[in-house]
């Protein structure tokens, strides 16, 4: 499936059923007096944070949505229905912006969370409603309300526990491979990954958690360089961070001159990110010369957490995991119900 990000869409809540004129025939009250019922309120657009959902690109296909009309009020004070609310599910971590002003109208960064963008007209009143003493036959009623209607621009940032970093070609694409059962484009070439994918890694039969692989980042990202900032938004999602180096590409002299131009890149598009838990997976361990890398950077890790592996011949990979586990057991999200309606 083609992972797309940003979609514009065009909603309409339904309108409000039209109240009834309506008389009763009744002994010696004039005309019978009023029984119109009054009309139902059209059906609100709700967008929902589903888990089941990890793209926008169907809404690249349809773009049009609308809600239920209510029904019209009938005789005796019978009320039209509601029309039903049309639910729209998105992925989690998904921005909603009005797209004619720009305004950030929801963030929906867990599952489960709902939004309504758009509300049903009120349905209008029946002459019933309208009976005084002064008037015991109205023919008045009210129309029901319009519905709202509005462009709506997704943004989605990915939902992760844990997002794979580093300059292209280190191996990120290999590792969420063995971690789960995803299988992205894997080549000896840079920016294989033209696009974020997402990896399930299980640690036991009950217990999981989400690996992002974020495109090949390069010195000039936060300025647009490289795949530049369109996916740089995507790690502000994630809680614990993953920095992948090459054991094949530490420098003596410098052996964090990888680490450092990354995260200046990630200071510079977003300061918190510079804050986030991040440890550094040394990859490529089985290459000559790997052994002194590992040494280098633990002399130089000014307090950083290393993990040494080799995603190529698995060493490693299951410390690696259960430590990533570990680390991101604080703060786990919670779940919410969809509301009732109808849901697309």
């Amino acid at each position: 499936m083609k992972f797309v990000d940003q979609a514009t869409i065009w909603v309409k809540s339904g309108q409000g059923g039209h109240g009834c004129v309506s008389f009763r025939r009744e002994k010696f009250v004039p005309k019978g007096g009023p029984d119109g019922g009054d009309g139902g309120r059209g059906g609100h657009i709700i967008l929902a944070a589903s888990s089941s959902k990890d793209t926008l690109l169907r809404f690249h296909f349809n773009q049009h949505f609308q809600a239920e009309s209510g029904k019209p009020g009938e005789g005796g004070n019978r009320h039209g229905a509601d029309g039903a609310d049309l639910i729209i599910k998105i992925p989690p971590g998904t921005e909603v912006y009005q797209a004619d002003t720009n305004e950030r109208l929801a963030d929906l960064d867990k599952p489960g969370l709902t939004f309504q963008a758009a509300q049903g007209g009120r349905g209008g009143r029946g002459n019933a409603r309208f009976a005084t003493p002064a008037n015991r036959a109205p023919r008045r009623v009210e129309p029901g309300q319009p519905g709202q209607e509005l462009r709506l621009r997704f943004e989605l940032k990915l939902l992760a526990d844990v997002g794979l970093i580093g300059l292209p070609n280190v191996g990120k694409s290999s590792i969420i491979s063995k971690l789960s059962a995803a299988r992205p484009k894997i080549a000896d070439y840079p920016f294989t990954t033209l696009a974020p994918n997402l990896g399930v890694a299980a640690v036991d039969e009950e217990r999981s958690f989400v690996l992002a692989d974020v495109p090949g980042l390069i010195p000039g990202a936060s300025r647009g360089a490289g795949l530049g900032h369109r996916f740089l938004k995507h790690v502000q999602r994630c809680r614990v961070l993953l920095h992948v180096l090459d054991a094949g590409a530490v420098a003596a002299e410098d052996p964090l001159s990888d680490w450092k131009a990354i995260n200046a890149e990630l200071a510079a598009f977003d300061p918190d990110l510079a804050r986030k838990k991040q440890v550094i997976g040394l990859n490529k361990m089985d290459l000559p010369g790997s052994a002194q890398a590992l040494q280098s950077l633990r002399r130089a890790k000014s307090g950083l957490t290393i993990l040494a592996f080799s995603a190529l011949t698995g060493q490693g990979l299951k410390e690696l995991k259960m430590f990533l586990w570990d680390l991101i057991q604080e703060d786990q999200p919670s779940g919410h119900d969809l509301p009732e309606g109808k849901v697309i």
